[in-house]
């Protein structure tokens, strides 16, 4: 059988960079994790590769992701954000980021490990998917559904299940990438 990657990012150098180095590879640290679910909740109504595109503009724009500079950001701040044109500039969204940032600290507060709260879904493993064919992959999993609502309920926002779904292929969480792709632990098992 011969080996191709997953064709949703074949027609882009940015895109096969993604596909082949970060897209379903196991995040555990806490930043990259809020950085990775804010970026997943900016692409609703959107394309990834959008948002990938203007990636380096948003962590320009929100101070590299300092969690605790942009829960203090102002109205001043934020209408500052609306006039960005490296980002997708929507109230909604650009608050969203805000109020994530204030949810995250808040559950820091209560002693609660972001990396450990999110992973507990999963059983803090990455669950390794057999699809051959992009039909197959869900949009979305009773476990996307807990974790959007758990997130909700902490206060976080954009977190609709197809939102985390596609955080949890990202982060790897579970792995998405096609039984015919390189990438797949099965023939690339170092990946894992």
């Amino acid at each position: 059988m011969e080996l191709q990657r997953c064709a949703w990012c074949d027609y882009d150098e940015l895109y096969r960079y993604y596909h082949d180095y970060r897209w379903g590879k196991p995040l555990f640290d806490n930043h990259d994790l809020f950085r990775m679910l804010c970026l997943e909740g900016m692409q609703a109504g959107l394309s990834w590769y959008q948002i990938l595109q203007r990636e380096a503009a948003y962590a320009e724009a929100f101070e590299q992701w300092d969690i605790h500079k942009i829960a203090q950001y102002d109205e001043r701040k934020r209408a500052q954000l609306l006039q960005n044109p490296g980002i997708i500039r929507n109230r909604l969204k650009i608050n969203a980021i805000i109020e994530n940032a204030k949810a995250y600290e808040r559950m820091q507060a209560e002693g609660i490990n972001f990396t450990d709260f999110l992973w507990a879904f999963v059983n803090h493993q990455p669950q390794i998917n057999h699809f051959a064919t992009l039909a197959e992959v869900p949009t979305q999993t009773v476990i996307s559904q807990q974790m959007s609502k758990s997130l909700k309920q902490k206060g976080f926002r954009f977190v609709g299940p197809t939102i985390c779904y596609a955080f949890m292929q990202a982060t790897g969480m579970v792995c998405d990438h096609l039984t015919t792709c390189p990438q797949h632990p099965d023939n690339h098992p170092k990946s894992y």
